[in-house]
């Protein structure tokens, strides 16, 4: 399993990085992004301290973690700001909060992120098919969510990626231990959302790529 999508402590997730990460371990767990939910208030102190954590754990431990953030909730017009603040600080992987179909997500946000420096646009809810292409043309992920309510729309979300060709994820939005998930249970909430085999094993490869690339090349068992 990769998780690109997981919160602690540091922002409404229940655990302090190092067990999330022992409690993902334990679950199977090749890598996992920490992406605390960040707006322009907190994202040049949240950072620092998500770097530092994830630099000692890879230190001591197999799963390879990543630092990163979920900007999340910020108008459309401050995206860009927030985005090079989470950069600037050290952030590797860049989520934004999408249009999810259960939160009030301001219009827009899903069309401003898909033109900034981000790695994945998470649960984009009803997302449109310009948004999609807009996704593979850049090279962001789309996040199939295995979160209640945000996965309400991983059918669509899963039909307009294989309609333009974007890229799929699947992550957890993980705030407690029992939101993490076995490979198993990962591959029940894609086939869920219609993908077909293939497409499900492309997940974990897309995820892996990812978490190579943002971690300087990192190899993933």
């Amino acid at each position: 399993m990769i998780d690109l999508h997981t919160h602690t402590f540091f922002s409404d997730g229940e655990l302090i990085p190092s067990e999330l990460v022992r409690r993902a371990r334990v679950k199977g767990y090749r890598a996992l992004a920490i992406t605390d939910h960040v707006d322009a208030s907190n994202v040049e102190i949240l950072v620092p301290q998500l770097v530092q954590a994830c630099q000692r754990l890879n230190e001591h431990q197999k799963v390879v973690v990543v630092p990163g953030v979920e900007i999340t909730h910020v108008p459309p017009s401050d995206l860009e700001a927030v985005v090079a603040s989470a950069r600037a600080a050290g952030a590797q992987m860049v989520v934004v909060h999408g249009e999810t179909m259960v939160e009030p997500v301001t219009p827009g946000t899903n069309k401003k992120a898909l033109h900034l420096d981000i790695d994945v646009l998470a649960h984009p809810g009803l997302i449109t098919r310009e948004e999609a292409a807009l996704a593979a043309k850049r090279g962001i992920a789309l996040e199939l969510s295995a979160r209640r309510g945000h996965s309400l729309s991983n059918g669509h979300v899963a039909w307009m990626a294989r309609e333009t060709g974007a890229k799929l994820v699947l992550n957890t939005d993980a705030h407690s231990p029992d939101d993490l998930l076995t490979i198993a249970e990962a591959r029940k909430v894609a086939f869920g959302a219609g993908l077909r085999p293939r497409e499900v094993e492309q997940l974990y490869l897309n995820a892996r790529r990812l978490v190579e690339r943002v971690s300087g090349f990192r190899k993933i068992s």
